[in-house]
């Protein structure tokens, strides 16, 4: 009988263990299976998911120069399964790439790791790619708001390839721009434009855009409310302001090629010379700031030795001329420039926090065999010749990104991505139409700066 029992508890105690086997399996199957597990991830797990946008600080010397030192980026191996292939084969110029799918739950945040551990968007990388619904408006029906100049359908210029691409940023995709909805989110704001010619390009495509690039006789011009008005002897006025009735939005550009506080010496000699206060602000940031929920600031290409002798611009620090070599170089007293006003911008954030301020960084010239007077060209009619990629940590522009860095102010970072776009100039397709005169500067629209305007609608 001892046996027998001893036999019997031997069985019942494999048929426990074989039970419990398949219980631990059922329920380690299911765990997996379970998307709420994401939830009890270990420490370890969540440290080696991928991080982007981790930068290190660079120190800023006494001359507002910033020396930046070599960026890292924690940034692991991913599991491929969520790539899809792109074929772009418009105009035959450009290969496949293979794209990563995201979902939405990506945190549209550049530099900052989202909650989930996600990786994060980065608007300055990505890539080029051909869509077919381009361009978002047209050149010939936009002609209230789009300046002759710029306007490439309206110029002897053949080729128009260059409309059909959108910009692909890292780890996300922009939504479409829809002009009814940024409207509507935009209501009671007024967004300003202020900075140079190129700043004003990004105005008018921007009114293209928010127009659908039609006539729309019921938007007001409101200029007068910001003494934007043409004065006497002026080929045009200091700037633009137009106002949608019904969301009352505001879109206005005002010229400041430098940024800086002007001042002439001689208010009574419309030939004086003028003080270019290079640590103000602009009079006309200081006198309307109160009124912006959106500004975005730009400068660079006027600060040369010919511009600022023809403007009879001197230079001023602390309220008199200035007098320190160092500052006296363009290059230094542009960015002496570009941090003073950031400064400036930076602290005004405190006392209106309706605001969301940007700063453009420098837009790229593309001159080959010369400059724009010594016979410079660009005739390269191949979109993305020269790649369709942007791969590099930070921006190209490092004055403007040591200036923003520690601010709230956003960078709007498009030199990189402009680089790749030698074939979106006027080039020699000017108003003039000759063929010694080519713009390599300012760029077609419908162009490049209605994707400027795309990455600024994404982070407002």
């Amino acid at each position: 009988m001892k046996g027998g029992h001893a036999y019997g508890l031997r069985v019942w105690h494999i048929f426990v263990v074989l039970v419990s086997l398949v219980l631990m399996i059922t329920l380690l199957w299911t765990w997996e299976q379970n998307p709420l597990a994401i939830t009890l991830h270990t420490a370890q797990e969540w440290y080696h998911k991928p991080l982007s946008g981790v930068l290190v600080e660079a120190p800023i010397n006494s001359t507002g120069d910033s020396k930046l030192t070599k960026r890292e980026e924690i940034s692991l191996n991913t599991s491929k399964k969520n790539e899809t292939k792109v074929q772009l084969n418009y105009a035959g110029a450009v290969p496949v790439h293979s794209v990563p799918s995201y979902s939405p739950e990506v945190q549209y945040i550049q530099g900052i790791r989202s909650s989930l551990g996600r990786k994060v968007c980065n608007y300055a990388k990505g890539r080029w790619v051909a869509d077919k619904r381009r361009p978002l408006y047209s050149g010939f029906g936009c002609k209230k708001w789009l300046s002759p100049m710029w306007s490439c359908r309206m110029t002897p210029r053949p080729d128009f390839s260059y409309e059909g691409y959108r910009w692909q940023p890292e780890n996300c995709d922009m939504p479409e721009f829809d002009r009814s909805a940024f409207l509507r989110k935009m209501q009671d704001k007024t967004i300003a434009f202020v900075g140079d010619s190129l700043g004003r390009q990004q105005f008018q495509s921007l009114m293209c855009m928010a127009t659908g690039g039609e006539e729309s006789p019921e938007v007001e011009d409101v200029g007068w409310q910001y003494g934007l008005v043409k004065r006497r002897g002026a080929l045009r006025p200091d700037g633009w302001a137009y106002r949608f009735p019904k969301t009352n939005t505001t879109i206005l550009y005002y010229w400041s090629a430098s940024l800086c506080y002007l001042e002439p010496l001689n208010m009574n000699d419309p030939l004086s010379n003028v003080a270019m206060h290079l640590d103000r602000p602009a009079a006309f940031l200081q006198q309307f700031i109160n009124r912006f929920h959106v500004l975005i600031l730009n400068t660079g290409h006027h600060w040369n030795r010919g511009k600022l002798t023809a403007n009879r611009w001197i230079m001023y620090v602390g309220g008199k001329p200035n007098e320190d070599k160092r500052v006296a170089g363009i290059v230094k007293a542009k960015n002496l420039t570009i941090y003073s006003v950031a400064k400036w911008v930076d602290t005004q954030l405190v006392s209106h926090p309706q605001l969301k301020a940007f700063f453009t960084t420098i837009s790229p010239r593309h001159f080959v065999n010369g400059d724009w007077n010594s016979g410079g060209s660009c005739d390269n009619t191949i979109p993305l010749s020269a790649g369709s990629e942007v791969v590099q940590d930070g921006s190209s522009d490092l004055t403007t990104e040591g200036a923003l860095r520690g601010m709230k102010i956003k960078m709007l970072d498009i030199t990189a991505l402009s680089q790749l776009r030698d074939e979106a100039h006027m080039s020699r397709y000017t108003i003039r139409g000759t063929k010694n005169d080519s713009d390599c500067l300012h760029w077609c629209l419908p162009g490049v700066p209605d994707t400027w305007n795309e990455l600024l609608v994404s982070q407002i």
